[in-house]
């Protein structure tokens, strides 16, 4: 089944669906044929939503009310299972059109975390292009994958992965072979000189960081490479507005700072840079740049890891079989798990 039937018709056993009450609480379930859901809210079988249409208001057994929608992309990611943290659907969204990641796009990611961007990736170029992800722990390659193949069924779009070193891989492709170079990891500004010999002229590289340190340090390289044009930096903020008749406001809270984008595009290799003229700003060259040369990374425990991987490969065989009964997916990862912690 491709990823357009998925997404439409009646509800399927084995499919997902995100429930929202009265009060706004959203739920994401997946239904199977025995299943069922309960909450302090109310409950009712599976079976009565399998075989409804997609915006079917069904009454729980306690008089409440639940709306049944499936989740739009930008939902799925927020709660698909993780290992790394996820890149946040405003920013996915910035990434694709800042980037130009059009039909037919070849485009390199760095860091593919928990598959989260590469869902957008994957989308924008279609089945024309390709997306090579590498990232260096094949735990996160596992969850990538599953959460990647959950969302598009049997017809993931063009897309190779890699477990390695992401300068290494950016090495080994052609020259010019690649329109964007996505990337989402520590040290960016280690994939330079990569970067440079995969882009083609005028193809887009991008950066996704959390901290200002990493932003500046970033921008300096690019531009001592001489290989990029002057580059840009961004973050995306959202807000939500209460909408209720007259009454009509900012939320209390937003969706604010979750990283920054950094995008520049690759020159012709017989062009220096056109450099910008600007008003210098006092002291900002005051004194040698120093960066720090440790960047702290958030250590993901093994067992939550595990967890998520059992979590991954159990939505996969319900996926399947609409039955919520342990199944191959699941039987494979524990296998491969056991294997893991014997050979420690």
């Amino acid at each position: 089944m491709s990823s357009a039937e998925l997404r439409r018709g009646p509800f399927r056993a084995g499919e997902r669906v995100q429930l929202t009450d009265p009060k706004g609480r959203q739920y994401t379930i997946s239904l199977t044929h025995k299943g069922f859901f309960q909450s302090t809210r109310g409950s009712f079988r599976h079976s009565e939503l399998i075989g409804a249409d997609e915006g079917t208001v069904i009454e729980a057994g306690e008089g409440r009310r639940f709306l049944a929608l499936r989740p739009l992309v930008s939902d799925y990611v927020l709660s698909m299972p993780r290992g790394a943290t996820v890149i946040y659907p405003k920013d996915a969204a910035q990434i694709v059109h800042t980037a130009d990641v059009f039909p037919g796009s070849r485009v390199f990611e760095a860091g593919l975390g928990s598959g989260a961007l590469t869902l957008s990736l994957l989308g924008a170029a279609g089945y024309e292009g390709h997306v090579l992800s590498v990232e260096r722990r094949s735990e996160f390659a596992e969850i990538a994958q599953g959460n990647v193949t959950s969302w598009y069924g049997a017809n993931v779009p063009p897309w190779s992965v890699e477990i390695g070193e992401a300068d290494e891989a950016l090495a080994s492709l052609p020259q010019d072979d690649r329109d964007q170079v996505m990337l989402d990891m520590l040290a960016p500004w280690e994939m330079l000189e990569g970067a440079a010999h995969a882009l083609r002229p005028g193809g887009v590289i991008l950066a996704y960081v959390a901290t200002t340190t990493q932003m500046s340090r970033f921008v300096e390289e690019l531009r001592d490479s001489s290989n990029f044009t002057e580059p840009v930096a961004s973050e995306t903020l959202v807000r939500t507005w209460h909408l209720d008749g007259l009454s009509v406001r900012p939320d209390h809270r937003m969706v604010a700072h979750t990283g920054f984008l950094v995008v520049a595009r690759r020159l012709s290799p017989q062009s220096d840079p056109l450099v910008l003229s600007r008003r210098p700003a006092k002291a900002a060259h005051s004194e040698p740049l120093a960066w720090e040369e440790e960047i702290g990374e958030r250590a993901i425990s093994p067992k939550k890891l595990r967890r998520v991987r059992r979590d991954v490969a159990h939505r996969a065989d319900v996926e399947e079989t609409g039955e919520s009964d342990p199944g191959a997916h699941g039987k494979a990862v524990s296998e491969r798990i056991e294997a893991e912690l014997r050979d420690r």
